[in-house]
């Protein structure tokens, strides 16, 4: 039995109870919850809904759960059922109706954990869009790990999503990227506001090497071709790195294509029509404090040339015209000013921020090493990059540490940590586990002990497999939580809890007969367990981009 359908099962038996009463039904829930207790004398779940409804119909909670107590004892799978303090119910399910969890997980395989939770979602979620001045430092690695993972979690949930990079290849930190590759490439000092590292250099010189002749071109035909060729040789280099942490992006958008076609000018004239756009000081202005922004924004500079905020129109304008009912930014910490003035900008609009814009904003990543903190880069100045993190501690272990922490809290990333190869790293834990499971199977396999097509799931009695099975059966909730509150270090967390009630499991419950021993249906039983548990450790990982070996 599933958690949702002992759910389905509570709210039926409380409609059920309301009808008889001929009380008012509307007072129930849509969908009642049930929640894993933490000691076993309180049950297997517990559920509040009589506490939920008792004010709505007059009754008092704990008669109500007793009367509803008494309905849901009859249901299929049902064990017993008790009131509980203030009203709860706590119920306890049926070894064999537990143990079916196990059947279904290894049936579904992969497919397990997935949910319709946000099916009727449209999203468009952009994350990391460094700008193109330089490698991905050790923030925009943090978005990358975190986005990936939310994009997985929310398709796992059933929303149809596309990810996203803004690659901001216009505007003022562009051109001073330019001028300090041509400033490399020309042996002078790097401009005082320049990009500093050896990077740098290594751009220039790639872009002499493709145009020999820019050197002898006048100055600004020559800061032109380092700004393109600079800024395509440098976005070469983030999608390298992007692939090499395992990411790939459904779109790669150009803020130069925006300019090109047009858009830009067409969100000015939009804003300008519905009365928000209005001049100051030879610049024109929008009015963004309309809708709670703390000032007005410039969208056209005196000059002539565009306010940031003006792209940022026209991208929006983009994201919603090809379809997206929500759009979603994953910015650093360095961005929470931008709130304000981006939920102003769609109201400008005439749209709901709270219904089309989502904005989640992360905390920074600090590495460490014996407490102290670690610079691992020269080649991109005083930055840590993508690629050093890679070098330092692996894909797998950067993708789970970066992801397992609530996106709101700051990370002290300690190094000597994730790279040790024991319990206390915490992605090590993990992906042991799952090596443990395999190397179960391949010795039974070896042994001519077969799981069967089929096993009893009565005979999983034992305390340490229901807690097993109550654990596995929690993943599709854990899934469709994470995906909800885009909080994908709940799934971190749950892996290594899976974990160790798997550990727990298999140090009580012997799962293979001994050499002289014919194997029995309990061994079979505990097979179908050590695969279904095998099975939502591999889904749960692959939901944070970290793979599931099966020898370590």
């Amino acid at each position: 039995m599933m958690p949702t359908q002992l759910a389905e099962a509570v709210h039926g038996a409380a409609a059920a109870v309301l009808a008889e009463r001929g009380l008012d039904q509307s007072v129930l829930p849509d969908q009642a919850t049930v929640s894993r207790t933490k000691r076993p004398e309180h049950g297997d779940y517990a559920s509040n809904i009589a506490m939920q409804v008792s004010k709505g119909v007059g009754v008092p909670p704990r008669e109500l759960a007793g009367d509803i107590a008494s309905h849901l004892a009859n249901y299929p799978g049902v064990r017993g059922v008790e009131v509980a303090g203030p009203g709860f119910l706590n119920i306890w399910v049926a070894a064999a109706a537990a143990g079916g969890v196990v059947r279904e997980i290894v049936r579904q395989g992969d497919a397990y954990g997935r949910t319709e939770t946000l099916a009727n979602d449209r999203v468009n979620l952009e994350f990391v869009s460094a700008n193109p001045t330089g490698p991905i430092h050790v923030g925009g690695v943090r978005w990358a790990a975190v986005g990936d993972a939310l994009a997985r979690l929310m398709r796992a949930a059933g929303a149809d999503v596309v990810t996203e990079y803004y690659f901001n290849d216009a505007g003022a930190q562009i051109d001073r990227f330019a001028r300090s590759l041509m400033a490399a490439a020309k042996g002078e000092a790097v401009p005082e506001d320049g990009y500093v590292g050896d990077y740098i250099g290594e751009i220039a010189a790639a872009v002499v090497e493709r145009r020999p002749d820019v050197l002898s071109l006048p100055e600004p035909e020559a800061q032109e071709v380092f700004r393109v060729e600079g800024c395509a040789l440098m976005f070469d280099e983030v999608k390298a790195s992007l692939t090499e942490f395992g990411l790939t992006f459904d779109v790669f958008f150009n803020e130069q294509t925006l300019h090109e076609r047009g858009e830009v000018q067409a969100a000015y004239d939009l804003l300008t029509e519905r009365g928000y756009v209005y001049p100051k000081d030879g610049a024109f202005w929008l009015r963004t404090t309309a809708f709670g922004d703390d000032k007005d924004r410039v969208i056209r500079k005196s000059n002539g040339n565009w306010g940031y905020i003006a792209a940022d129109c026209a991208y929006y304008l983009d994201k919603r015209r090809r379809g997206f009912e929500k759009v979603i930014l994953v910015l650093g910490a360095d961005h929470h000013g931008y709130v304000g003035r981006l939920r102003a900008m769609v109201a400008c609009f005439g749209e709901d921020p709270d219904r089309h814009l989502e904005l989640i904003i992360g905390q920074l990543v600090n590495l460490t090493r014996d407490g102290k903190p670690v610079r691992l880069s020269k080649r991109a100045g005083t930055l840590v990059t993508l690629r050093d993190i890679i070098d330092a501690i692996g894909v797998d272990a950067a993708r789970y540490a970066l992801a397992r922490y609530s996106v709101d809290s700051a990370i002290d990333l300690d190094l000597d940590l994730w790279t040790r190869r024991s319990n206390d790293n915490p992605v090590f834990y993990v992906q042991y586990a799952h090596a443990r499971m395999a190397s179960v199977l391949r010795t039974a396999a070896e042994r001519g002990v077969s799981r069967g097509d089929d096993f009893d799931p009565s005979l999983l009695v034992h305390e340490r497999e229901g807690d097993l099975v109550r654990a596995l059966a929690a993943f599709p909730s854990v899934v469709g939580m994470a995906a909800e509150l885009r909080e994908p270090h709940r799934v971190a967390r749950y892996l290594e809890e899976l974990a160790g009630t798997y550990h727990k499991f298999y140090d009580t419950c012997r799962v293979l007969p001994h050499d002289d021993e014919e194997p029995t249906d309990l061994n079979r039983a505990r097979l179908w367990l050590v695969e279904a548990t095998g099975t939502v450790l591999a889904n749960g990982l692959w939901l944070l981009g970290v793979s599931a070996p099966d020898r370590m």
